[in-house]
């Protein structure tokens, strides 16, 4: 009798999904709600765990799969598996397309993206990770936005150190000054760079700015010293929004008395983890290779956009 589900669930068109395997849904489920038993609430956890794992297993290198797909990444049985599709396609998050068989997530994940983004705020969410900044390195660490073709700073945690650097909230420069700034123009689309470089004189500081953006680009961070305070160096890094543009980026500055050349090596790799932390907070999504800043994949404007300067 399964055996004749599954070849009309094979031969289904995209629109009589959720017509479909009506016979597997268990005939509980049809019937008035009882109280459940323990047993019962633990059946119905383990199903939506079941679900969530199937709607995971999509992702922009797998975004239409068949059920033989499915069942590969998920380890669920043919019956387990059609239950759970009907109703999750039922529930509008799930749709099929194409003779073969296909699947791929619907609308209804895109308006739970869209309610989950709404609520971001970009202040918020990275505040815990830049105060962290500062108490593991002791050094005032800052949040900064790429506003057109300036760096803003929206956060600060200045250090406690008796001798400390403070840009304070508010404070802009132009993002082909400081290490802040430069470590978003290096990240920014090629095209989007090269129409701001191409604005600056043919001239010793141009051909500097290319030389120190190719660098921040292999490295993934920007250094400067004595650049904006005198005595000062400063260590930032790029993240990423969830369209994988750059929205800004996180930087730390201190006194080049108590931040060595030895230590500067160690120090980057934490604010290259914060940039990490707070790009993934904003729904950005690494690369394959595991490359935190990967040349931007979309809509990066034709002009520079939004950031931040520091030091």
């Amino acid at each position: 009798m399964r055996k004749v589900c599954f070849a009309r669930y094979n031969r289904a068109s995209p629109e009589s999904i959720t017509e479909i395997n009506n016979s597997l849904i268990p005939t509980a489920m049809t019937k008035t709600a009882k109280p459940r038993s323990s047993h019962a609430g633990a059946m119905s956890v383990r199903a939506v765990d079941r679900a969530i794992a199937i709607l995971q297993a999509f992702s922009a290198e797998r975004p239409l799969m068949s059920v033989i797909d499915i069942q590969k990444c998920v380890g669920l049985t043919r019956p387990t598996l059609y239950r759970l599709l009907n109703t999750l396609a039922r529930r509008g998050l799930i749709q099929s397309e194409g003779d073969p068989l296909r699947f791929k997530l619907a609308h209804g994940v895109m308006s739970l993206a869209h309610t989950w983004l709404s609520t971001l705020d970009m202040v918020n969410t990275a505040r815990p990770i830049v105060e962290g900044l500062r108490e593991t390195t002791g050094e005032t660490t800052a949040l900064f936005k790429l506003q057109d073709d300036r760096a803003v700073c929206v956060l600060e945690y200045q250090s406690r150190h008796e001798l400390s650097i403070s840009r304070g909230i508010g404070a802009s420069l132009s993002i082909a000054q400081g290490a802040t700034g430069r470590a978003m123009l290096a990240f920014i689309e090629r095209d989007a760079q090269a129409g701001f470089i191409e604005q600056m004189p043919r001239n010793a500081q141009r051909a500097r700015l290319e030389r120190e953006l190719a660098t921040t680009r292999q490295h993934g961070y920007a250094t400067s010293r004595s650049e904006i305070v005198l005595g000062a160096i400063a260590i930032s890094a790029p993240y990423f929004d969830h369209h994988g543009l750059v929205a800004g980026s996180v930087g730390l500055y201190g006194s080049s008395a108590r931040v060595s050349e030895d230590q500067v090596e160690g120090v980057a790799r934490l604010v290259v983890d914060a940039g990490r932390k707070i790009s993934s907070l904003l729904g950005f999504q690494e690369n394959e290779e595991g490359n935190q800043a990967p040349a931007p994949k979309s809509r990066q404007p034709s002009r520079v956009r939004r950031v931040g300067g520091a030091g």
